[in-house]
């Protein structure tokens, strides 16, 4: 108990006294984390939201397939993009492996099956509601997807925020395409694993105390964007309510798409 506390108390002044080497290691990681976020959100929202509205032969096996990455342990996606990036791989002529775009390319690979996943079913049922009005008004399924995910807005800003957790606290898929490289590629989670192993508990549990701080922050994050809806939607609700008492039932998106 006394070990614990010890490294506890290490690991909090190592925090407080901004320990370059820390804070080195927690800067990267939210920069790589941020960065395949970024890429991943751009292609999974446009592909979500389509996949929401589009009907298509085939899109029962494409839907199939888009749910079972979302179980593809890390490892597997890490092993996968090391393949590419390796001298003899298809990728292999760039150059990127075990560096910076090697760990955004694995973390966006990553993350992308879970925007697109959360946001074809947020769009999905938003279409359920007002798609056939959208349509009745000559909307195509390109500017129907586009309409109901502006109207979903603040789900979807959840679905980016949940995918930003989703990577920054990944380790197989940066540990193997990344390599921990001190000073270049070592991340907090590749550190924690490494640091750990070598009975450096304190500088540990200092990274480990960070990267709960940013889980911990992406959580309250949610939790307002959740309450900004709330209030929004209650608000469009009393604005749209009629002088003789009844409501307009027009829906949102028709407001948005106006």
């Amino acid at each position: 108990m006394s070990s614990f506390a010890d490294s506890a108390a290490t690991a909090l002044q190592l925090i407080i006294s901004l320990d370059p080497g820390l804070l080195a290691i927690a800067a990267r990681s939210l920069a790589v984390s941020s960065c395949a976020c970024a890429i991943a959100c751009a292609l999974g929202l446009v592909l979500g939201a389509w996949l929401g509205v589009a009907r298509f032969a085939g899109r029962a096996a494409l839907l199939t397939l888009l749910n079972t990455f979302l179980a593809v342990p890390s490892v597997v996606v890490g092993l996968v993009v090391y393949l590419l990036l390796s001298r003899g791989g298809p990728l292999g002529f760039l150059g990127w492996l075990f560096s910076f775009k090697a760990m955004v390319m694995a973390q966006a690979v990553l993350v992308l099956p879970v925007v697109a996943a959360l946001t074809r079913q947020a769009v999905a049922d938003a279409e359920s509601l007002h798609g056939e009005q959208l349509r009745s008004l000559g909307a195509r399924p390109l500017m129907r997807s586009l309409l109901l995910a502006w109207d979903e807005r603040y789900a979807l800003l959840t679905v980016v925020i949940a995918s930003f957790g989703r990577a920054i606290s990944e380790v197989g898929a940066v540990m193997i395409v990344g390599g921990n490289i001190d000073g270049f590629t070592r991340v907090m989670t590749t550190a924690i694993a490494l640091e750990t192993s070598k009975g450096d508990l304190p500088l540990a549990l200092g990274l480990g105390l960070i990267l709960l701080g940013v889980v911990l922050l992406l959580n309250v994050l949610i939790s307002l964007v959740r309450r900004w809806r709330e209030r929004s939607e209650h608000g469009e609700g009393r604005r749209a309510s009629m002088p003789d008492g009844t409501s307009d039932v027009t829906p949102r998106v028709l407001e948005v798409s106006s």
